[in-house]
């Protein structure tokens, strides 16, 4: 937390750093890194909301079908008597943005700002400019484009139905003194060539059409005539405008054809994976010819999710078509009324995402498991374009709660996400207590628009649209614990302990005693998601297991809350919460289990190890419980997962909390359905939304809950329960006797600093070297019957300086050592 003096709007700040070690010496000072203060005062902004004064009219129910409206250039001139010392330009923008400086595009970031709920907020992006300007005179220029401005659950009577800017640029002059350019109505707009295909909306996010036709060569350059162009319209739009705090999309790991197939004018591309991005390729046509591209998840449709593209050809009958202001999501590109032969290396790709880095590393004996790491995380990284993670980049590009279970203890573990985490975090807060887009307030099994109702969530933030459940909606709970669990930062906790109080208030009044009801309407009390062979809400409704579910998750909810009220000091809510959960547990037990196998409701994995999870069962049961959920997995299902998208999520949860690596274990490393393992020996590149190969999306966020594991399981680097932001940590490999499994290494870069793991089995021998990071203590659990058969480096543990404690557990030795460097053998 800074404490330093009051820091005022652009200014530039510098920032070093030394490190103590656990022997309390120093190191050097780094060298000097910098910063600069964003728009933080409430009177910063004197420029104006500006736009062409174009809007879309919706459809009759709301929905827009097709865009029609051009994407705008807007430019500005001005004159400087020599270059500036510095030059700052913040930019907000409902819909897309690109900022032009004489012609030239500032910063690397595409597809700017995040996405965020502009039916209150817009987030802004600072652009380092000075550079750029020189003496005498010069240009600004604005490419807005389509996208979320017109997304129906964005709309509000105070703002177009099209895209609108905000822009100011502060210009350090030589002499001292500011000048400062604003957007306002003497900015002059014109139509570029580009221009949204489709509605922005459920399945209709479409692509791009570019038009060669319209270009005007040097539109953002300083001599450029506008005197053509149209003055831009002034708009005051009743938003809140904060930072985009999250890393900015970037053209990450590019990506080259493999192969093209072309016959007749028609060229069939593939990308050899699939990936949600941009393309590049060489066109040519004759003059005013359109030629699409269509993009396809399949290698038998040409178009898969209706997304496609248009380049028209310009004058000289050749050009490149490049995204700009929308994404393609396949493997395979149709490219039809081509003149000139495509050849493979002529055309690049790029996944498009969130420029956070990588925090884990990892391989093992063992290459199903190896593939099924490397095929989650390409997973992840296509599903988190514009600062959330959707359910799918291609049908519905929405937020859910309900995925994000299954994605965000994958995420924190594989990647650096705590501004990614804490921005979505914001968005949930945004969007409660607006009415859901799902039939809240109808009938069971009628849907509908819903009404506010104080503290109740939608079902995706930040965009409102789709159906869930309180799984969905109370991702507002879980959300900022994992994050705190993996940085230690308390804020995050603070911030949204109201949205959470206010989120179980909700529940409560959907309570009869102690039981959560039924509400709502048919997609809007959903549980476990996506089971092996269940499909759609007519399988997840009306049910005894959703009923079950929903209780449990209500239970989960209330006992994570309570825990984040003692560690941020409100222990009033910390009582109440831990005694509503006590008093639910007693009333679903009582409801809901089975004496005759020791189980509840139908006996599905998913739901006996919720009961494990949330503590139902009384002492004298849990291990009858247990059993039967060994028993389901490895005898009922035959060692495979069946479960679905939430569902599972728990059941990884409560196996990885239990450390029951080996039944993890037999459902990870097979390639017989349901599993992942047979999803890529179908060929797949990215994980499927169902188990079972149907015409549902290829790429989701359904199933990446096995991420998790390869850390915490495999790796055995697990953050402490007591301990948050790896100050203190757990390793705990998870050997197991398999023989396709005997060594793993890898690392993970927690905020306290690199740990590394590396462990191999030979001839009954375990091995393990660990890397503990200053200022850092670990817990290590080694696979050992004595301590006297453990060494490190060929010392005993007594004369280990570092081991400050070892004892015998159940099933392991426990040591806890200091940081430092180790090399034990157990033998």
């Amino acid at each position: 937390v800074y404490r330093g003096r009051k820091l005022s709007a652009r200014q530039v700040c510098h920032w070093v750093v030394r490190l103590r070690d656990q022997a309390g010496l120093w190191s050097a000072w780094s060298e000097p890194a910098r910063w600069t203060m964003g728009a933080i005062e409430g009177a910063f902004w004197s420029a104006q909301w500006i736009g062409t004064g174009e809007t879309l009219a919706p459809a009759a129910n709301g929905h827009l079908r097709e865009n029609l409206l051009p994407d705008a250039w807007c430019r500005r001139t001005l004159t400087l008597a020599a270059p500036p010392r510095r030059a700052t330009v913040f930019v907000a923008s409902v819909g897309f943005h690109e900022l032009y400086v004489n012609g030239v595009k500032a910063g690397e970031a595409v597809l700017a700002p995040n996405v965020t709920d502009n039916s209150k907020r817009a987030r802004y992006v600072a652009y380092e400019i000075g550079p750029l300007l020189r003496s005498g005179r010069n240009a600004l220029g604005l490419w807005l484009g389509t996208g979320w401005s017109i997304f129906p659950k964005f709309a509000t009577p105070d703002k177009p139905r099209a895209p609108i800017v905000l822009a100011q640029c502060d210009i350090d002059l030589a002499d001292g003194r500011t000048q400062r350019i604003v957007t306002d109505e003497t900015w002059r707009t014109h139509p570029s060539p580009s221009r949204l295909l489709g509605g922005w909306d459920f399945q209709n996010f479409g692509g791009e059409l570019y038009d060669a036709r319209r270009e005007l060569p040097g539109w953002a350059d300083a001599e450029f005539d506008d005197t053509g162009w149209t003055f831009a319209t002034v708009f005051s739009p009743n938003l809140t405008v904060s930072a985009d705090c999250a890393e900015p999309n970037i053209l990450s790991t590019e990506l080259h054809a493999i192969a093209v197939e072309q016959a007749n004018g028609v060229a069939r591309i593939d990308m050899g994976r699939n990936y949600a991005g941009w393309i590049e390729l060489p066109l040519s046509g004759e003059p005013g010819q359109s030629i699409e591209l269509q993009f396809s998840e399949r290698p038998d449709r040409a178009m898969t999710h209706q997304l496609h593209s248009t380049y028209v050809v310009g004058a000289d009958g050749r050009g490149v078509f490049r995204n700009r202001f929308n994404y393609g999501v396949g493997r395979w590109v149709t490219v039809t009324g081509l003149k000139n032969r495509l050849q493979p290396e002529q055309i690049r790709g790029w996944l498009v995402r969130p420029a956070y880095a990588r925090a884990t590393d990892f391989t093992c004996s063992n290459p199903l498991l190896n593939d099924i790491f490397a095929t989650t995380l390409w997973t992840f990284e296509n599903l988190t374009l514009g600062g959330y993670v959707v359910d799918c980049p291609h049908r519905e590009r929405m937020g859910y709660g309900g995925d994000a279970y299954a994605t965000t203890t994958t995420g924190l573990n594989l990647f650096r996400l705590g501004a990614f985490y804490q921005k979505w975090s914001e968005d949930w807060r945004d969007v409660q207590g607006r009415a859901p887009s799902w039939g809240i307030g109808t009938p069971p099994g009628e849907d509908g628009g819903g009404g506010h109702e104080e503290g109740n969530l939608p079902y995706t933030a930040p965009t409102y649209w789709g159906g869930g459940g309180p799984a969905w909606s109370g991702y507002c709970v879980h959300l900022p614990w994992e994050v705190y669990r993996r940085y230690g930062d308390e804020q995050i906790l603070r911030d949204n302990l109201p949205t959470i109080e206010r989120w179980l208030a909700f529940l409560e009044t959907k309570a009869d005693g102690d039981l959560l009801g039924r509400y709502g309407g048919s997609w809007d009390f959903i549980g476990d998601w996506l089971w092996p062979g269940a499909h759609g809400a007519s399988t997840n409704g009306d049910t005894q297991e959703t009923l079950f579910f929903n209780n449990c998750y209500w239970i989960y909810n209330l006992q994570t809350a309570a825990v984040i009220a003692r560690i941020v000091g409100r222990d009033d809510l910390r009582t109440a919460w831990s005694r509503r959960a006590a008093s639910l547990r007693r009333a679903v037990h009582a409801r809901f289990f089975n004496a005759a196998d020791a189980s509840y409701v139908n006996g599905f994995q998913a739901y006996l190890a919720m009961a494990l999870l949330v503590d139902l069962p009384p002492r004298d049961l849990r291990a009858a419980v247990w059993r039967r959920l060994e028993r389901e997995i490895l005898v009922v299902r035959t060692g495979h997962i069946h479960a679905g998208v939430t569902g599972g999520t728990f059941l990884f949860q409560l196996l990885m909390e239990a450390q029951r690596d080996d039944l993890i274990f037999a459902m990870v490393n097979r390639d017989d359905p349901p599993s992942w393992g047979a999803m890529l020996r179908r060929g797949a590149t990215t994980f499927w939304e169902s188990w079972e190969e149907t015409a549902d999306s290829h790429l989701h966020s359904s199933f990446l809950y096995v991420g998790a594991w390869f850390l915490h399981g495999v790796l055995g680097i697990q953050p402490d329960p007591d301990v948050p932001g790896f100050k203190r940590f757990v390793i705990r490999p998870g050997v197991t006797d398999h023989p396709s499994l005997t060594w793993a290494r890898g690392h993970y870069d927690s905020i306290r600093g690199r740990i590394a793991v590396s462990w191999r089995r030979e001839g009954g021998v375990f091995h393990l070297e660990a890397h503990v990071p200053p200022n850092t203590e670990a817990r290590l659990e080694l696979p050992a019957k004595r301590l006297e058969q453990i060494t490190e480096s060929d010392r005993g543990l007594a004369d280990v300086e570092g081991v400050t404690s070892a004892r015998m557990g159940p099933d392991r030795a426990v040591l806890h050592v200091a940081a430092g460097d180790y090399r034990f053998i157990c033998v």
